[in-house]
C-alpha cells in the first residue's frame, strides 16, 4: 500500500487523507514547522507540535484552527498512527511519522544534526521510505562547531566595538535571530527588530529563557544603539530603515556564507554560517539512520544528494517542490 503522493498541492498522505506542508490550501494540514515556505495561509485545519501553535498563531492568524500534540505521542489519522519527533531546525520542528498497515513513512521536514541549545535536538526514525530536505546536500557545506561560530561572531563585535562601530546581524526571525542572541550574550546590549521581538516572545511562552533585549521602534530615534548589538530580519538589507543605525557594519548569518563566492549580499561587512539546516555529512548520517529502503529528495541539492545516495546503494528519487529559501520569504514595511 503507497502511503504518499506527491501532488501539485503538496506531499498527501493517501490513507489519512492529509498533507503535509501543502503550499496550497487544504482540508487538513499537518505541519512540520513554523517556517513561512512550510507554514502557509489558507488551510481548514492545522496540526502541529504545540510549540508550534503559537508560532501559527504570529504567522498566519489568531483564529486559525489549530491542534498542537508533543513529540513521540502517536494519534491516529483515519487508520494511520501519526506521530511527530523532533527536527532540531527551530523550535517545535518535527519530522512526521506515519505508519499504515506495517509500512512506516518519515517526512522529515527541515532539520539539523548540530545542537544548538534551542531546539530540541534531531531523533532519527527508522522508516521504509524517507523524505529528506536537501538545503546544503553539496560536500562544500560543512559547519564549524557552535562553540567555534560562537566565538567568531563575539570577536567580530568585540573588533567592532574598538573602532567605535555598531554590529548589526541579520538573520531570519525565526531560529536564526535567537541563535544569534544566545552567541552574543553578555557583550554589549542587543535590540531586536520588532518582527524577532514578536519571536523571541513565543520562545520565552514556551520556557525557554533567552538574554537579555530590548525591543527596537526604528519609528523613533535609534541613536541609542551606538557600539551596541542590533539584530534584524533580512527585509531590511538596503533599505533605509538600516541606515538609521549610527556607526553601522553589517553581517549575514546563513548557511550560504559558507562560500563567499555564492554570496548574495554582496555588500555585507561580514558573513557567518549559521545555519538551521544539516551540512552534508549530517544529511548523510540522518538519511543513513533511518535504514530506509527508498529516500525522496526534496528542497535544495536535490539532484546531487540523490545522484550521491544512488551511486551509494541508497534508491533516491528526486523530488521538485514549492518549499523555498525562507529567508526570502519574510517582508517588511520599510516604512517600520
Amino acid at each position: 500500500m503507497q502511503i504518499l503522493n506527491f501532488t501539485d498541492k503538496g506531499i498527501y498522505c493517501i490513507p489519512g487523507k492529509f498533507y503535509i506542508d501543502p503550499w496550497k490550501p487544504v482540508d487538513y494540514a499537518l505541519i512540520t514547522h513554523g517556517h513561512a515556505d512550510h507554514a502557509r495561509w489558507g488551510m481548514k485545519k492545522y496540526l502541529c507540535h504545540h510549540l508550534t501553535v503559537p508560532i501559527l498563531h504570529i504567522r498566519i492568524g489568531a483564529n486559525i484552527q489549530v491542534q498542537g500534540i508533543g513529540y513521540n505521542e502517536p494519534i491516529n489519522i483515519n487508520g494511520v498512527k501519526v506521530s511527530f519527533h523532533p527536527a532540531g531546525h527551530i523550535i517545535g520542528s518535527a519530522q512526521i511519522r506515519m505508519e499504515y498497515k506495517g509500512k512506516i513513512a518519515v517526512v522529515s521536514g527541515d532539520y539539523k544534526l548540530q545542537n544548538d541549545g534551542l531546539s530540541t535536538a534531531f531523533e532519527p526514525v527508522k522508516c521504509h521510505e524517507f523524505v529528506t530536505e536537501s538545503t546544503f546536500g553539496l560536500p562544500i557545506y560543512k559547519w564549524a562547531s557552535t562553540e567555534k561560530l560562537n566565538e567568531s561572531m563575539q570577536n567580530w563585535v568585540l573588533h567592532n566595538q574598538e573602532i567605535g562601530k555598531t554590529s548589526v546581524f541579520v538573520g531570519y526571525s525565526l531560529g536564526k535571530a535567537q541563535r544569534i542572541l544566545n552567541a552574543v550574550n553578555g557583550i554589549a546590549p542587543v535590540y531586536t527588530h520588532y518582527s524577532i521581538t514578536k519571536l523571541n516572545q513565543a520562545y520565552e511562552n514556551a520556557g525557554i529563557q533567552l538574554p537579555h533585549y530590548e525591543s527596537l521602534d526604528f519609528r523613533e530615534s535609534v541613536q541609542h544603539v551606538n557600539k551596541g548589538i542590533v539584530i534584524v530580519p533580512p527585509a531590511l538589507v538596503d533599505t533605509n530603515v538600516l541606515k538609521k543605525i549610527p556607526n553601522m557594519v553589517y553581517a549575514i548569518c546563513s548557511g550560504w556564507m559558507q562560500v563567499r563566492g555564492a554570496r548574495r549580499w554582496r555588500s555585507a561587512d561580514a558573513g557567518f554560517a549559521v545555519s538551521d539546516h544539516a551540512d552534508w555529512d549530517d544529511l548523510l548520517k540522518a538519511v543513513k539512520e533511518t535504514n530506509a529502503e527508498k529516500v525522496y529528495v526534496t528542497h535544495g541539492q536535490t539532484a546531487v544528494f540523490a545522484k550521491y545516495l544512488n551511486e551509494n546503494g541508497i534508491e533516491a528519487v528526486e523530488l521538485h517542490t514549492a518549499f523555498g529559501n525562507e529567508e526570502e520569504d519574510e517582508s517588511i514595511p520599510e516604512s517600520l
